[in-house]
């Protein structure tokens, strides 16, 4: 019985993969994510198919699909929004009012070489895969699903390694910050 039900999903992704990766693209930013998802979903769509709960597979397969493209794509926004209000928060403690900022006084200079040494050195303590997964994305500029395949992970680890890091760098410029006050 299991063999009929793994060729039902053979004959599924034959018939939608090619499909459900275009419908996935037109939603996501990028080809690779959307392929992501579609692999995502017909994992999903495997488990359900061995268990016999599939009444209406291409359906089941489309919804899990779109659900997983929100999911990454309410991820994604929360990122960005993250990293938003972290560089809003890093520019509002540069500036004074009613002074045109002077960016290379000595004074900023010696700063920002202790910030620099004080992230290298939150960087070094970080976990060997979340060092791994923010160098790549910040110095390679990898996308994380690339970051996934890479390091063979999922992508939600590759977010959580990546907030990781970005929160010890946070911590790292309070620290340099504190000591200059």
């Amino acid at each position: 019985m299991a063999l009929s039900k793994k060729s039902m999903l053979e004959q599924l992704f034959d018939s939608h993969a090619t499909g459900l990766v275009r419908y996935l693209t037109r939603k996501m930013k990028s080809a690779e994510d959307a392929e992501d998802i579609a692999q995502n979903a017909f994992i999903r769509i495997q488990k359900l198919a061995e268990a016999g709960e599939l009444e209406n597979p291409k359906a089941y397969l489309y919804q899990t699909a779109s659900n997983l493209a929100i999911d990454q794509i309410r991820r994604e926004k929360l990122h960005s929004n993250y990293l938003q209000g972290e560089v809003t928060r890093q520019l509002a403690d540069y500036e004074v009012p009613g002074a045109m900022p002077d960016y290379c006084t000595p004074e900023r200079l010696l700063g920002a070489k202790q910030q620099l040494n004080e992230m290298e050195r939150a960087i070094g303590k970080l976990p060997l895969k979340c060092r791994q997964a923010f160098l790549l994305h910040r110095l390679k500029g990898l996308s994380y699903a690339e970051i996934a395949q890479d390091m063979g992970i999922s992508v939600s680890s590759v977010e959580k390694y990546i907030l990781q890091a970005l929160k010890a760098c946070r911590k790292a410029l309070e620290r340099v910050g504190a000591s200059e006050i």
